[in-house]
Formats: C-alpha cells, structure tokens, sequence
C-alpha cells in the first residue's frame, strides 16, 4: 500500500512540475510575439508617419514659383515696295517703343518624383521646364506710309514677332531665368533638408543629393 502511494505521489509530482513549465514556455511565447507585434507594428507606423509627412512637405513645395523682370526695347520698322520704275517706290516705316512685362515661372505641381518607403529614400524623377510669358506693350510713333504701301494687319504681325525675338534674346543675357532657377533650387531644397532630417536620402538623376550644393549642381547641369 505505501509503494503503490509513493508512485502515486512521484506521477503527480512529475506532472505538476511539466505543467510549471509549460505555463512558463507559453508565457515566454507570449511575451516574444507580443514584443515582435508591438515592435513591428511600431516600425510600420513610424514609416507610414514618415512618408505621409514627405508627401506632405512636396505638396507644400509645389506651387508655382514666378520671377519677373521688365525689359524695354526700341526698334526702327521700314518696309520698301519696290515698282517697275527704276528709283521708284514707295516706303513705310514706324519708330516701335515696346515695353514687356516678363515673368519666368516653375510650375513645381508638375514634379515627379517616388517615394521607397523600405529603402527611406525619395527620387525626384523630373523638374518641370521654365515656363516664359512676356506681355508687351507696343506703341508707335512717327508712322510714315504711302497710299499704294500702307500699314496693314500683316506689318503688326512681324514687328510683334519681331518685337519678342528681340525680347527673347534680351532675357537669356540678363539674370531674370538664373533667378528663376535658384529659387526653384531654393524651393526643392526644402525637400533635401527634411529627409536628411529624418534620415532618409535624396535621389536626383540616379544620384544620392547631399547637400544644397550638389543639388545646385545637378540642377544647374
């Protein structure tokens, strides 16, 4: 009778001891997925905040951003209509005094960029060209014609045309598009400053962009 106890004892006892460890293996396996859960859902909320804000920062930058100039030009228009009659013919000319509103314009809506949330970086795929607008106003003065040459609506045509070849070549020597463009540089540098602060990279034509100078560069080409 004591034997067949003793056993009993030993089996209850052994069996009390598998189930101290398995409550303590099962808290174990609590604990470690419920740090991997709470953890890994931290990491996903913490990319999430973080692209959302990029997202947020480039929608910001992109307006559109306007230098404007004004550029005044005098030209002398003379048109000849030759006749049959040897030292005959019959003349018009005008004195034109154009005064043209300019505005160089980035339309930064029109980036295109990526967001790799995994690998932290943000590519920005193309830059919207300048947009030019010139707005002349043209006067005339000394207007000189004859009855068989007059003014017509093809002469306005070609000193309006001539007027912004000639405007056109005046804004490429002045500063009014390099302008233009350091405050594009300006604008999207504000992009390179926040990922950089969030520990992201910049990417710009297949190029990691780390620092305002570089980006000056690969966007000045």
């Amino acid at each position: 009778m004591t034997q067949h106890t003793s056993t009993r004892v030993g089996f209850f006892g052994a069996l009390s001891e598998f189930r101290k460890w398995a409550v303590l293996i099962l808290i174990a396996l609590v604990l470690f997925f419920g740090y991997k859960f709470f953890t890994t859902k931290s990491e996903t909320s913490s990319i999430e905040y973080d692209t959302n804000l990029i997202q947020e920062q480039i929608k910001n930058v992109g307006k559109l951003v306007v230098t404007e100039g004004h550029f005044a030009e005098i030209l002398t228009y003379k048109d000849k209509k030759e006749t049959y009659i040897p030292g005959l013919s019959f003349d018009k000319k005008a004195l034109v005094v154009i005064n043209a509103d300019v505005t160089v314009a980035f339309d930064l809506s029109k980036v295109q960029y990526d967001i790799d949330a995994k690998n932290k970086t943000v590519t920005i795929l193309t830059i919207p060209q300048e947009e030019i607008k010139i707005s002349p106003d043209i006067k005339y003065y000394n207007t000189e014609s004859s009855t068989f040459n007059e003014f017509t609506g093809d002469d306005y045509n070609k000193i309006n045309k001539l007027a912004r070849e000639n405007l056109k070549k005046k804004i490429d020597k002045s500063t009014l598009k390099s302008n233009a463009k350091n405050r594009l540089i300006s604008e999207l540098s504000k992009i390179l400053i926040l990922t950089n602060s969030m520990g992201w990279k910049l990417q710009y034509n297949g190029e990691t962009v780390n620092s305002d100078k570089e980006f000056t560069q690969k966007i000045k080409g």
